[in-house]
């Protein structure tokens, strides 16, 4: 029987549309052994919602392992969630990156660090969540070809990450759907420029580039209207304090980047702004996860 602890995940930061991912100090908990049928158990997030038949996205990721090892076997599975479903937190990506390496670790680890990235990101589609949840830190990749390419730095161990999470669900799906495939090239150099300064500003831990450096243009503004209070949000960061903000992910969370002594006061009004719109939310104050899937 193996375990192992894999990382919620921010994607993004803004800018960095399906390049850029974070891993955060939220996780879920996976437990596999071979068994005589397949058997999966959940508590925590998604217990009563989540498949417990071999359509469950771990099970089916790591089956993608077994299969490429060659090796007919079933798995008994049992999941430890603390990672909200559908809420921008790499979720699915937990699910695939945790699935696959508990799979591999249970086969004495054929395949290295690299191929279960590609074949995470192939299952997941896009390898920003997959790669941060893997090797933790703030992660940077792109895909080439068939293999991915990345980038892990280490986040300013002072920087809090605060995260307000509404009570309704949003898929990456429909996130994606309202985001057109073709854009001006006035917005595609917005966002180069800034998710490059983004990069520079954590390599150097230059906070105050931080509220010009995670504005976006190619996929917020088309979110907006998918998610109440997250442009008032946007609107009032730096009144607020926050050194940065922007959708978690596809949404609907928000994240805002705060100095510690401020992170109390961002979440509270970051639900509260929530609320007035009618939408029930809590908010967490996470840490960088700088060593991604790890087995326990």
């Amino acid at each position: 029987m193996v375990r192992v602890k894999v990382p919620a995940s921010i994607a993004n930061f803004g800018p960095g549309f399906d390049c850029i991912g974070t891993a955060v100090n939220l996780y879920n908990f996976i437990e596999m052994e071979f068994s005589d049928f397949p058997k999966i158990e959940v508590s925590g997030e998604g217990q009563g919602k989540i498949s417990l038949g071999e359509d469950n996205l771990v099970y089916r990721a790591a089956s993608t392992i077994l299969k490429k090892a060659n090796i007919e076997k079933k798995l008994y599975i049992r999941l430890k969630n603390e990672i909200p479903l559908a809420r921008g937190l790499g979720s699915s990506a937990a699910c695939i990156a945790g699935g696959m390496i508990a799979a591999n670790l249970l086969l004495g680890s054929p395949f290295n660090k690299e191929e279960i990235i590609n074949f995470a990101t192939e299952m997941e589609g896009h390898p920003d969540n997959v790669v941060a949840a893997i090797v933790g830190g703030l992660a940077i990749s792109v895909k080439v070809n068939d293999r991915v390419v990345y980038k892990k730095l280490s986040m300013p161990p002072s920087l809090k990450i605060v995260v307000a999470i509404p009570e309704f669900e949003l898929k990456t799906e429909r996130a994606r759907e309202v985001i057109p495939q073709k854009v001006s090239l006035k917005d595609a150099v917005f966002n180069i420029g800034r998710t490059a300064l983004l990069v520079a500003g954590i390599c150097e831990g230059d906070f105050s580039l931080l509220q010009v450096a995670t504005q976006d243009v190619l996929h917020q503004p088309y979110r907006k209207s998918l998610v109440p209070g997250m442009e008032e949000i946007l609107e009032e960061a730096l009144a607020m304090g926050m050194l940065g903000c922007f959708l978690s992910g596809a949404g609907p969370s928000v994240v805002g980047l705060v100095q510690e002594g401020k992170a109390k006061e961002v979440g509270e009004f970051m639900v509260g702004v929530f609320e007035k719109k009618g939408v029930k939310a809590r908010y967490i104050i996470l840490d960088t996860c700088n060593e991604g899937t790890s087995i326990v």
